[in-house]
């Protein structure tokens, strides 16, 4: 008896890092997991609700490509695609969807294309459309190191690319998505760009209170100490001052101290989730529909 409980004891962290994909691989790699994320996943404490994607709409197109980023100095892969019932050419308002740590252009989203994304209908109502894109943004917490800086190529290189294809054209039409280490940098892009802006929307992102914290999870998130002080979401959310917002992180994600003292720091008007969960693909999938339905909502309002 008592060995198949060891048994299942280690199978079951086996599963814990299988469950949190690429963001639990960091954490193990860094030693950031704490054994507490096996216990809660063992006891429950992870389960969030299923999400609720409702039905799909047929999806629209989606199509792959790269393009030379001079200011991450590589080729880097990209993925537009359209909603439901439109095609390349149709002038739409934009959401720029970042990955997270390990991930690339093609798995921005947890368990959805973005074309599924897209075609939701949560609850059973449909998105209001907009299109999307990702792209390659490397392991750098999406903020400028020497010789990357993945955040000019999204503002310099990617909106360009976007707007002369009709996406994002008009003030305030693109937001921003992220999950994880995408969340930071969704939060980071608004920050620094919310004349850009129009909303965004983070899910458990990756947010660290000093840079000691920060190197000490993962050495290359920052360059720096100056460079985590440029980039700090926490010391720079009042100039998320007039876009909407939206944050949702799981009570037992190593994040959520982080994420809290985000919360404090964020506008009035901020739409904050805390509920149960941890850093697993579980907590992002049920928060990407009302994470998608937010920014849509937001980016398709008539103007005031």
């Amino acid at each position: 008896m008592k060995s198949r409980r060891r048994f299942l004891r280690y199978a079951a962290g086996g599963a814990v890092l299988v469950a949190a994909g690429a963001a639990g691989f960091e954490f193990a790699e860094h030693g950031v997991l704490p054994g507490k994320t096996e216990l809660d996943q063992l006891t429950g404490a992870c389960d969030v609700s299923a999400p609720d994607f409702g039905t799909y709409a047929t999806p629209g197109p989606q199509r792959s490509a790269t393009f030379y980023s001079a200011a991450r100095r590589r080729a880097v892969g990209y993925t537009i695609a359209y909603p439901p019932g439109h095609r390349s050419g149709d002038r739409l308002p934009l959401v720029i969807a970042l990955h997270e740590f390990g991930g690339d252009h093609a798995s921005a989203l947890s368990g959805l294309t973005p074309s599924q994304a897209l075609a939701l209908k949560p609850a059973g109502t449909p998105l209001p459309p907009v299109a999307m894109v990702t792209v390659d943004g490397g392991n750098g917490y999406w903020n400028p190191h020497p010789g990357d800086n993945p955040q000019a190529m999204l503002v310099d290189e990617l909106m360009p690319l976007c707007r002369r294809q009709n996406l994002g054209t008009q003030p305030k039409s693109i937001g921003a998505l992220g999950i994880s280490m995408g969340g930071y940098g969704a939060i980071l892009l608004a920050e620094k760009y919310p004349h850009l802006i129009g909303a965004v929307a983070a899910i458990a992102p990756a947010i660290w209170t000093s840079y000691a914290q920060a190197s000490g999870a993962n050495a290359g998130a920052y360059a720096s100490a100056a460079d985590f002080a440029a980039d700090d979401a926490v010391t720079h959310a009042p100039a998320l001052k007039g876009i909407p917002v939206r944050v949702a992180a799981g009570a037992d994600d190593p994040f959520y101290p982080g994420v809290q003292t985000l919360a404090r720091a964020l506008p009035k008007s901020a739409e904050v989730y805390f509920g149960g969960g941890c850093h697993t693909a579980a907590f992002f999938n049920s928060q990407e529909p009302a994470s998608l339905a937010f920014l849509a909502r937001h980016l398709t309002a008539p103007a005031t």
